[in-house]
């Protein structure tokens, strides 16, 4: 693997921990700002919203730069509003700094994902999604809970300043250690790759990496309160369980590296299969505080093999340049449907293990629709990479 992919998982890293590591720091951000807590919670909201229009518009509007030249671009945005973050005192600019941070940070992930696959090998496509993505995992392993800490000992700024911080020996990396060419991406025009979408093969690929992510963050979101109000767990247990869900994440994209590149549909198929039986079981088993312990590290496993798997299937059937942005557009529309779900589902009255049930819905509703897919895909070809 070359060494630039893992600079790139560094710099992913860093805007990983930056997406998730507001669920720490939203109270202290709302009595330092004065705004209420819901208020600041549009801060989450805001950044979802970034991420899914970012990706495709930054694609798009970059398509033309060299990959250096567009990678240096995003992350030098993205570290630039985290400084902005860090010493403002409005919290309008505050919000707006979120929403920029978020489009830059798709735009990186769009083009890192697409430049990632064009320096591997053509099949081993799968193997450098799952160094990128092992960026967003260690972010959750260790960034956010970090970031909580900082937030708790020095305030909600210290947070963005250490985003920042991690972000600076990225840029400074990527400066030195990128590729000055375009890497080999053929230069075919944005309505041609555009055009790609009438593919069914992506498309269906794409509807099936939103439903599974959409079921990894619905019950993600909500997974602090299956803690402590349904398993009945001390409030210090919710960090450990989220660790450990961290871990299985890490877990997953690795097992998906390993495997999806020469064995995709066996990965998919298997994967997708036990995914909503662990959710259901997930559900019904959620008052026991060892299933509950058990099964946020098996479930993270599950969900983000599978998920790492789809998206480097897209980087398969997509075009080169835009492919990055349409998995990431796709992963990041369920990462903002399934929480909304789950709310919904909570907010009818169904109970904190509401969610659980969302998420073995969503992938229920994905599995024979990745079963079909699968059974075309052999009618072509005899599940070789990137089938």
């Amino acid at each position: 693997m070359p060494f630039f992919v893992h600079l790139l998982g560094l710099a992913v890293f860093a805007m990983g921990t930056s997406e998730f590591m507001l669920s720490g720091l939203v109270p202290g951000i709302a009595h330092d700002l004065g705004v209420s807590i819901p208020a600041a919670g549009q801060l989450t909201s805001a950044f979802a919203v970034g991420m899914i229009v970012g990706a495709p518009l930054t694609a798009v509007l970059s398509s033309r730069w060299p990959r250096r030249l567009a990678l240096l671009a995003f992350l030098g945005v993205f570290l630039a509003v985290h400084v902005v973050g860090a010493v403002t005192t409005s919290f309008g600019v505050l919000l707006a700094t979120r929403v920029v941070g978020a489009v830059a940070n798709a735009g990186f992930l769009a083009v890192a994902l697409s430049a990632a696959a064009a320096m591997v090998a053509p099949d081993k496509k799968a193997r450098a999604t799952s160094v990128l993505l092992g960026g967003v995992t260690a972010a959750c392993v260790a960034g956010v809970p970090a970031g909580a800490v900082l937030g708790e000992m020095w305030g909600w700024r210290s947070a963005f300043w250490a985003v920042a911080l991690v972000s600076a020996p990225a840029f400074l990396a990527i400066l030195k250690a990128a590729p000055v060419s375009r890497d080999g991406a053929p230069a075919g025009s944005v309505r041609g790759e555009l055009a790609s979408l009438r593919d069914r093969r992506l498309l269906v690929t794409l509807l099936l990496g939103a439903l599974v992510n959409g079921a990894t963050f619905c019950a993600y979101t909500y997974l602090a309160p299956v803690v402590t109000g349904v398993a009945g767990l001390d409030a210090a247990w919710v960090p450990i369980v989220l660790a450990l869900f961290g871990v299985g994440s890490f877990l997953g994209v690795t097992v998906s590296g390993r495997v999806a590149d020469a064995r995709p549909g066996l990965l998919l198929v298997t994967g997708g299969t036990a995914l909503p039986v662990g959710w259901a079981l997930f559900a019904l088993t959620a008052g026991s505080p060892v299933a509950t312990v058990v099964l946020a590290l098996v479930q993270g496993t599950l969900a983000f093999a599978v998920g790492s798997a789809l998206i480097s299937q897209v980087l398969y059937a997509g075009p080169p340049r835009l492919g990055g942005a349409f998995a990431t557009a796709a992963f990041n529309v369920g990462a903002a449907l399934g929480p909304w779900l789950g709310g919904l589902a909570i907010g009818a009255g169904h109970g904190f293990r509401a969610p659980l049930w969302v998420s073995a819905l969503l992938v229920a509703i994905a599995l024979p629709v990745l079963i079909g897919r699968q059974a075309g895909m052999k009618s072509q070809a005899a599940d070789s990479p990137g089938v």
